[in-house]
């Protein structure tokens, strides 16, 4: 029934001489997002609307999932796209469409037309009593609500005529590409999928660094993370996976350094090599699932430490106000949380002290590192140059 969508956008709308910049990357996402699904497209602009129209058969409820993941879409309507034929064919087309759409017929509505063809011989007003009229004619049980109607039948008046009433709503954000680059610490857990899907909302480019400890951890807690990389590029676009060889620092900070400082030491060497890699990647920024007071290095007191060992990029916490259910409840929206909840540990869990420290002090660890001296920077080098890059989306 259905042979187009119409594509509404909100915050690109106020983007004033740079909004074709947001509108063309917007239908650069929206046509990679339907390369998924079978079927041809076009995907193009005209006067501030974005059309996909479908050029074959293809899945309907397939077309909208993979629509509804594109970030800088509102709203997507589906349309039914009718040849000028003469007003009389238009009521019948619409009354038709009616009937298709909506089986309960005792529904409030209203007619909204607009003309972008302004030669046609009816006025906006006209057509919308005119066609309301022919509605009420067919269907006894509806009925006209002017103020809150439960249908908006509207109609666009182009070079060919657009039908549509329904609306799904859409992700909302800005596309992708439009805000930056920036570099993601993905870990196995439930937070930094939801932080990539967060910061790739405004816009953001991805890419992630996640850190392996073989053989303390497993190939599959590995291809956990690769698996929630494909779910959050589902949403952000393609993006790189650097998997980097952890074990031989972690080790070395653990016989060198005091044990209740283990997890604020290891993440400090993990802002530092993500701060490498974000650099030669172009990033500006980095991208952490840190929410304030969750766990002993989420403290105050340890994100303070922990900023202090990014020297050139700041770091982006898109969920630091946010509580566990509410980072949960992104988590199964965006289909990541099965995945994230499954048991295999990632290299932050299996050296975790005992007793962590909760308010490090920059200064007593920053005088403990220096017991590192002797091996870190190679090890450092090591770790970066042997990483593994893998390809994601």
């Amino acid at each position: 029934m259905f042979q187009a969508f119409l594509i509404k956008y909100a915050e690109i709308a106020v983007k004033g001489k740079n909004r074709y910049l947001f509108e063309d990357a917007l239908v650069h996402q929206i046509v990679r997002a339907l390369r998924e699904v079978d079927g041809e497209f076009k995907v193009y602009k005209t006067q501030g609307r974005i059309h996909v129209d479908a050029l074959s058969e293809f899945d309907y409820d397939e077309t909208i999932a993979v629509l509804t993941r594109v970030f800088g879409i509102t709203a997507i309507c589906p349309v039914v796209v009718l040849e000028d034929e003469g007003f009389e064919k238009l009521c019948e087309e619409v009354v038709s469409y009616v009937d298709k759409v909506y089986a309960d017929k005792d529904i409030s509505f209203k007619v909204n037309s607009r003309r972008a063809r302004k030669n046609y011989p009816l006025e906006s007003m006209e057509i919308n009593a005119k066609v309301g009229e022919a509605v009420l004619n067919a269907y006894a049980s509806m009925h006209v609500d002017v103020h809150q109607p439960e249908v908006m039948i509207n109609i666009e008046i182009r070079e060919r005529i657009y039908l549509y009433s329904i609306s799904v709503k859409g992700a909302g954000g800005m596309p992708i590409g439009t805000g930056g680059k920036a570099t993601l610490l993905l870990s196995g857990g439930i937070d930094s999928p939801v932080a990539g899907y967060m910061i790739a909302k405004r816009g953001v480019k991805l890419e992630a660094v996640y850190f392996h400890a073989p053989p303390y951890t497993s190939e599959r807690a590995k291809q956990k993370v690769v698996d929630l990389a494909q779910i959050v590029s589902r949403y952000s676009g393609e993006m790189k996976l650097h998997v980097v060889n952890f074990t031989d620092i972690q080790k070395y900070i653990y016989d060198s350094c005091p044990h209740d400082e283990l997890t604020i030491i290891m993440r400090r060497y993990m802002m530092r090599i993500a701060e490498h890699i974000a650099l030669e990647n172009h990033s500006l920024g980095l991208i952490t699932g840190e929410s304030i007071g969750q766990v002993a290095s989420q403290t105050m007191q340890s994100l303070l430490v922990t900023n202090d060992a990014c020297e050139q990029l700041p770091v982006y916490r898109p969920l630091i106000g946010f509580d566990k259910q509410e980072i949960v409840e992104i988590s199964e929206k965006i289909d990541a949380y099965e995945t994230s909840i499954l048991p295999f540990e990632d290299c932050c869990t299996i050296w975790v002290a005992q007793h962590p420290v909760t308010k490090p002090n920059l200064g007593i660890i920053k005088k403990h590192e220096k017991n590192l001296e002797e091996q870190i920077d190679e090890l450092f080098k090591v770790a970066v140059e042997t990483r593994e890059i893998i390809e994601i989306g």
